[in-house]
Protein backbone atom coordinates (compact mmCIF):
# COMPACT_ATOMS: atom_id res chain seq x y z
CA UNK A 1 0.00 0.00 0.00
CA UNK A 2 2.83 2.38 0.88
CA UNK A 3 4.24 2.01 -2.64
CA UNK A 4 1.03 3.51 -4.03
CA UNK A 5 1.06 6.56 -1.77
CA UNK A 6 3.60 8.53 -3.88
CA UNK A 7 1.56 7.76 -7.00
CA UNK A 8 -1.69 8.83 -5.34
CA UNK A 9 -0.07 12.02 -4.06
CA UNK A 10 1.37 12.80 -7.49
CA UNK A 11 -1.89 12.21 -9.36
CA UNK A 12 -3.86 14.24 -6.81
CA UNK A 13 -1.37 17.09 -7.16
CA UNK A 14 -1.63 16.92 -10.95
CA UNK A 15 -5.43 17.08 -10.77
CA UNK A 16 -5.39 20.13 -8.49
CA UNK A 17 -2.75 21.91 -10.57
CA UNK A 18 -4.64 21.23 -13.81
CA UNK A 19 -7.85 22.61 -12.30
CA UNK A 20 -6.40 25.83 -10.89
CA UNK A 21 -4.25 26.54 -13.95
CA UNK A 22 -7.35 26.16 -16.17
CA UNK A 23 -9.70 28.50 -14.28
CA UNK A 24 -9.26 31.31 -16.82
CA UNK A 25 -9.95 28.86 -19.62
CA UNK A 26 -13.11 27.64 -17.85
CA UNK A 27 -14.40 31.21 -17.54
CA UNK A 28 -13.86 31.83 -21.25
CA UNK A 29 -15.57 28.55 -22.13
CA UNK A 30 -18.55 29.37 -19.90
CA UNK A 31 -19.04 32.80 -21.48
CA UNK A 32 -18.99 31.39 -25.01
CA UNK A 33 -21.08 28.29 -24.21
CA UNK A 34 -23.85 30.53 -22.85
CA UNK A 35 -24.36 31.81 -26.42
CA UNK A 36 -24.59 28.34 -28.00
CA UNK A 37 -27.45 25.91 -28.55
CA UNK A 38 -27.87 23.05 -25.98
CA UNK A 39 -26.90 20.40 -28.54
CA UNK A 40 -23.69 22.22 -29.42
CA UNK A 41 -22.86 22.70 -25.73
CA UNK A 42 -23.25 18.97 -25.08
CA UNK A 43 -21.15 18.16 -28.13
CA UNK A 44 -18.31 20.41 -26.95
CA UNK A 45 -18.44 19.19 -23.35
CA UNK A 46 -18.23 15.52 -24.42
CA UNK A 47 -16.14 15.39 -27.58
CA UNK A 48 -14.18 18.46 -26.59
CA UNK A 49 -13.26 16.71 -23.34
CA UNK A 50 -11.97 13.66 -25.22
CA UNK A 51 -9.92 15.92 -27.48
CA UNK A 52 -8.59 17.91 -24.51
CA UNK A 53 -7.55 14.78 -22.60
CA UNK A 54 -6.19 12.42 -25.23
CA UNK A 55 -4.96 14.80 -27.93
CA UNK A 56 -3.69 17.77 -25.94
CA UNK A 57 -2.95 16.59 -22.40
CA UNK A 58 -1.99 13.13 -23.60
CA UNK A 59 -0.18 13.70 -26.87
CA UNK A 60 1.71 16.88 -25.89
CA UNK A 61 3.63 15.46 -22.89
CA UNK A 62 4.25 12.29 -24.87
CA UNK A 63 5.66 14.39 -27.72
CA UNK A 64 7.84 16.41 -25.32
CA UNK A 65 9.35 13.29 -23.74
CA UNK A 66 9.96 11.79 -27.17
CA UNK A 67 11.59 15.01 -28.44
CA UNK A 68 14.03 15.03 -25.53
CA UNK A 69 14.59 11.25 -25.77
CA UNK A 70 14.51 10.47 -29.53
CA UNK A 71 16.46 7.25 -28.99
CA UNK A 72 13.47 5.78 -27.13
CA UNK A 73 11.26 5.92 -30.18
CA UNK A 74 7.71 7.26 -30.35
CA UNK A 75 6.06 4.33 -28.52
CA UNK A 76 8.98 3.88 -26.17
CA UNK A 77 8.54 7.42 -24.82
CA UNK A 78 5.14 6.38 -23.47
CA UNK A 79 6.15 3.01 -22.02
CA UNK A 80 9.63 3.98 -20.80
CA UNK A 81 8.55 4.72 -17.24
CA UNK A 82 7.29 1.13 -16.88
CA UNK A 83 10.44 -0.42 -18.27
CA UNK A 84 13.06 -2.08 -16.07
CA UNK A 85 15.77 -1.64 -18.71
CA UNK A 86 18.65 0.34 -17.09
CA UNK A 87 19.62 1.89 -20.44
CA UNK A 88 16.15 3.43 -20.80
CA UNK A 89 16.26 4.90 -17.31
CA UNK A 90 19.73 6.27 -18.02
CA UNK A 91 18.50 7.89 -21.24
CA UNK A 92 15.63 9.57 -19.41
CA UNK A 93 17.93 10.73 -16.61
CA UNK A 94 20.38 12.27 -19.07
CA UNK A 95 17.73 14.18 -21.02
CA UNK A 96 15.55 15.18 -18.05
CA UNK A 97 17.55 18.35 -17.23
CA UNK A 98 16.87 19.73 -20.72
CA UNK A 99 13.14 19.21 -20.31
CA UNK A 100 13.06 20.48 -16.72
CA UNK A 101 15.02 23.66 -17.34
CA UNK A 102 12.84 24.50 -20.36
CA UNK A 103 9.62 23.93 -18.44
CA UNK A 104 10.94 25.75 -15.39
CA UNK A 105 11.94 28.80 -17.43
CA UNK A 106 8.48 28.87 -19.01
CA UNK A 107 6.76 28.74 -15.62
CA UNK A 108 8.95 31.44 -14.08
CA UNK A 109 8.24 33.76 -17.02
CA UNK A 110 4.55 33.00 -16.60
CA UNK A 111 4.63 33.94 -12.91
CA UNK A 112 6.51 37.20 -13.41
CA UNK A 113 4.18 38.22 -16.23
CA UNK A 114 1.25 37.78 -13.85
CA UNK A 115 3.08 39.57 -11.01
CA UNK A 116 4.11 42.62 -13.04
CA UNK A 117 1.49 43.00 -15.77
CA UNK A 118 -1.79 41.18 -15.17
CA UNK A 119 -4.70 42.83 -13.29
CA UNK A 120 -5.39 40.90 -10.09
CA UNK A 121 -6.91 40.87 -6.64
CA UNK A 122 -3.94 41.64 -4.42
CA UNK A 123 -3.58 38.71 -2.03
CA UNK A 124 -0.16 39.40 -0.49
CA UNK A 125 1.79 42.47 0.51
CA UNK A 126 4.09 43.51 -2.30
CA UNK A 127 1.86 42.45 -5.18
CA UNK A 128 0.51 45.98 -5.62
CA UNK A 129 4.07 47.35 -5.67
CA UNK A 130 5.22 44.95 -8.40
CA UNK A 131 2.09 45.62 -10.43
CA UNK A 132 2.86 49.35 -10.31
CA UNK A 133 6.34 48.59 -11.71
CA UNK A 134 5.10 46.66 -14.74
CA UNK A 135 7.62 48.35 -17.03
CA UNK A 136 10.32 46.27 -15.33
CA UNK A 137 8.87 42.93 -16.43
CA UNK A 138 10.99 42.56 -19.58
CA UNK A 139 14.14 43.65 -17.77
CA UNK A 140 13.57 41.09 -15.00
CA UNK A 141 12.92 38.12 -17.29
CA UNK A 142 15.82 39.09 -19.60
CA UNK A 143 18.23 39.10 -16.66
CA UNK A 144 16.68 35.88 -15.34
CA UNK A 145 17.14 34.14 -18.69
CA UNK A 146 20.73 35.40 -18.98
CA UNK A 147 21.58 34.02 -15.52
CA UNK A 148 19.92 30.64 -16.20
CA UNK A 149 21.66 30.28 -19.58
CA UNK A 150 25.01 31.34 -18.13
CA UNK A 151 25.00 28.60 -15.50
CA UNK A 152 23.35 26.04 -17.79
CA UNK A 153 25.85 26.41 -20.62
CA UNK A 154 28.67 25.57 -18.24
CA UNK A 155 26.91 22.37 -17.26
CA UNK A 156 25.45 21.29 -20.61
CA UNK A 157 24.96 23.43 -23.75
CA UNK A 158 21.72 21.57 -24.48
CA UNK A 159 20.37 22.73 -21.11
CA UNK A 160 21.04 26.32 -22.15
CA UNK A 161 19.18 25.65 -25.40
CA UNK A 162 16.32 24.13 -23.39
CA UNK A 163 16.03 27.33 -21.34
CA UNK A 164 15.87 29.41 -24.52
CA UNK A 165 13.19 27.11 -25.93
CA UNK A 166 11.21 27.55 -22.70
CA UNK A 167 11.35 31.33 -23.00
CA UNK A 168 10.38 31.14 -26.67
CA UNK A 169 7.41 28.92 -25.82
CA UNK A 170 6.27 31.49 -23.27
CA UNK A 171 6.19 34.37 -25.76
CA UNK A 172 4.47 32.27 -28.42
CA UNK A 173 1.73 31.06 -26.07
CA UNK A 174 1.39 34.52 -24.53
CA UNK A 175 0.59 35.91 -27.96
CA UNK A 176 -2.02 33.20 -28.48
CA UNK A 177 -3.57 33.93 -25.08
CA UNK A 178 -3.90 37.62 -25.85
CA UNK A 179 -5.57 36.70 -29.11
CA UNK A 180 -7.83 34.26 -27.21
CA UNK A 181 -9.10 37.06 -24.97
CA UNK A 182 -9.96 39.17 -28.01
CA UNK A 183 -11.49 36.15 -29.73
CA UNK A 184 -13.69 35.53 -26.68
CA UNK A 185 -15.29 38.95 -27.11
CA UNK A 186 -15.82 38.22 -30.81
CA UNK A 187 -17.37 34.83 -30.10
CA UNK A 188 -19.80 36.30 -27.59
CA UNK A 189 -20.78 39.39 -29.57
CA UNK A 190 -20.71 38.21 -33.17
CA UNK A 191 -23.32 36.01 -34.79
CA UNK A 192 -21.04 33.07 -35.55
CA UNK A 193 -22.14 29.48 -36.06
CA UNK A 194 -21.86 27.06 -33.17
CA UNK A 195 -19.39 24.99 -35.19
CA UNK A 196 -17.09 28.02 -35.52
CA UNK A 197 -17.35 28.67 -31.79
CA UNK A 198 -16.48 25.06 -30.97
CA UNK A 199 -13.47 25.23 -33.27
CA UNK A 200 -12.17 28.40 -31.61
CA UNK A 201 -12.82 27.03 -28.12
CA UNK A 202 -10.67 24.01 -28.90
CA UNK A 203 -7.83 26.25 -30.08
CA UNK A 204 -8.16 28.41 -26.95
CA UNK A 205 -8.16 25.28 -24.77
CA UNK A 206 -5.02 24.04 -26.49
CA UNK A 207 -3.26 27.34 -25.76
CA UNK A 208 -4.21 27.42 -22.10
CA UNK A 209 -3.39 23.73 -21.55
CA UNK A 210 0.33 24.25 -22.19
CA UNK A 211 0.80 25.75 -18.70
CA UNK A 212 -0.66 22.65 -17.07
CA UNK A 213 1.27 20.22 -19.27
CA UNK A 214 4.67 21.81 -18.65
CA UNK A 215 3.97 22.24 -14.94
CA UNK A 216 3.07 18.56 -14.74
CA UNK A 217 6.69 17.61 -15.33
CA UNK A 218 7.54 19.14 -11.94
CA UNK A 219 5.45 16.32 -10.44
CA UNK A 220 6.62 13.42 -12.59
CA UNK A 221 8.22 12.46 -15.90
CA UNK A 222 5.74 9.61 -16.29
CA UNK A 223 3.51 10.32 -19.28
CA UNK A 224 0.79 7.86 -18.16
CA UNK A 225 0.54 9.54 -14.74
CA UNK A 226 0.41 12.98 -16.39
CA UNK A 227 -2.34 11.73 -18.69
CA UNK A 228 -4.37 10.41 -15.73
CA UNK A 229 -3.90 13.46 -13.52
CA UNK A 230 -4.39 16.09 -16.19
CA UNK A 231 -7.23 14.11 -17.74
CA UNK A 232 -9.20 13.99 -14.51
CA UNK A 233 -8.39 17.66 -13.94
CA UNK A 234 -9.71 18.52 -17.40
CA UNK A 235 -12.94 16.68 -16.59
CA UNK A 236 -13.33 18.67 -13.36
CA UNK A 237 -12.78 21.91 -15.28
CA UNK A 238 -15.53 20.92 -17.74
CA UNK A 239 -17.89 20.32 -14.80
CA UNK A 240 -17.02 23.73 -13.35
CA UNK A 241 -17.65 25.25 -16.75
CA UNK A 242 -21.08 23.68 -16.89
CA UNK A 243 -22.43 24.27 -13.40
CA UNK A 244 -20.35 26.24 -10.91
CA UNK A 245 -18.31 28.84 -12.80
CA UNK A 246 -20.09 31.80 -11.19
CA UNK A 247 -19.28 30.39 -7.78
CA UNK A 248 -15.64 29.93 -8.76
CA UNK A 249 -15.42 33.58 -9.82
CA UNK A 250 -16.30 34.61 -6.26
CA UNK A 251 -13.09 33.07 -4.97
CA UNK A 252 -11.08 36.10 -5.95
CA UNK A 253 -7.65 34.83 -4.86
CA UNK A 254 -7.74 31.41 -6.55
CA UNK A 255 -5.66 32.77 -9.45
CA UNK A 256 -3.07 33.96 -6.92
CA UNK A 257 -2.81 30.41 -5.57
CA UNK A 258 -2.36 29.08 -9.08
CA UNK A 259 0.41 31.54 -9.89
CA UNK A 260 2.35 31.01 -6.67
CA UNK A 261 2.20 27.26 -7.21
CA UNK A 262 3.53 27.92 -10.73
CA UNK A 263 6.40 29.93 -9.19
CA UNK A 264 7.30 27.11 -6.80
CA UNK A 265 7.01 24.43 -9.50
CA UNK A 266 9.19 26.49 -11.83
CA UNK A 267 11.87 26.82 -9.15
CA UNK A 268 11.68 23.10 -8.39
CA UNK A 269 12.18 22.26 -12.07
CA UNK A 270 15.14 24.64 -12.41
CA UNK A 271 16.84 23.32 -9.27
CA UNK A 272 16.16 19.72 -10.30
CA UNK A 273 17.69 20.36 -13.72
CA UNK A 274 20.94 21.43 -12.01
CA UNK A 275 21.08 18.24 -9.98
CA UNK A 276 19.53 19.44 -6.70
CA UNK A 277 17.58 16.51 -5.29
CA UNK A 278 13.93 17.46 -4.71
CA UNK A 279 11.78 14.74 -3.07
CA UNK A 280 8.77 13.70 -5.15
CA UNK A 281 6.31 14.81 -2.47
CA UNK A 282 7.48 18.45 -2.52
CA UNK A 283 5.65 19.47 -5.71
CA UNK A 284 2.17 18.22 -4.72
CA UNK A 285 2.49 19.39 -1.10
CA UNK A 286 3.63 22.84 -2.24
CA UNK A 287 0.71 23.05 -4.65
CA UNK A 288 -1.79 21.98 -1.97
CA UNK A 289 -0.34 24.55 0.44
CA UNK A 290 -0.38 27.50 -1.98
CA UNK A 291 -3.85 26.77 -3.31
CA UNK A 292 -5.22 25.95 0.14
CA UNK A 293 -3.97 29.23 1.63
CA UNK A 294 -5.53 31.39 -1.08
CA UNK A 295 -8.71 29.31 -1.14
CA UNK A 296 -9.33 30.01 2.54
CA UNK A 297 -8.31 33.63 2.05
CA UNK A 298 -10.91 33.87 -0.74
CA UNK A 299 -13.50 32.14 1.44
CA UNK A 300 -12.95 34.65 4.23
CA UNK A 301 -13.15 37.56 1.79
CA UNK A 302 -16.59 36.36 0.63
CA UNK A 303 -17.96 36.79 4.15
CA UNK A 304 -17.17 40.50 4.26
Amino acid sequence: MSSFLPIILTVTGLILFEVISSVDNAIINAEVLSTMQPKARKWFLFWGLLFAVFVIRGFLPWLIVWATNPSLGFIGALTATFSSDPSIHESIALSAPILLIGGGTFLLFLFFHWLFLEPKSFGLKGERFFYSKGVWFYAVISILLAVIVWYAIQRNPLMAFGAVVGSTAFFITHGFKQNAEQRERDLVKKDLSDISKIFYLEIIDMTFSIDGVLGAFAFTLSVPLILIGNGIGAFVVRELTLSNIERVKKYIYIKNGAMYSILFLGLIMILDSFGVHIPAWVSPVTTFSAVGYFFFKSHRARKF
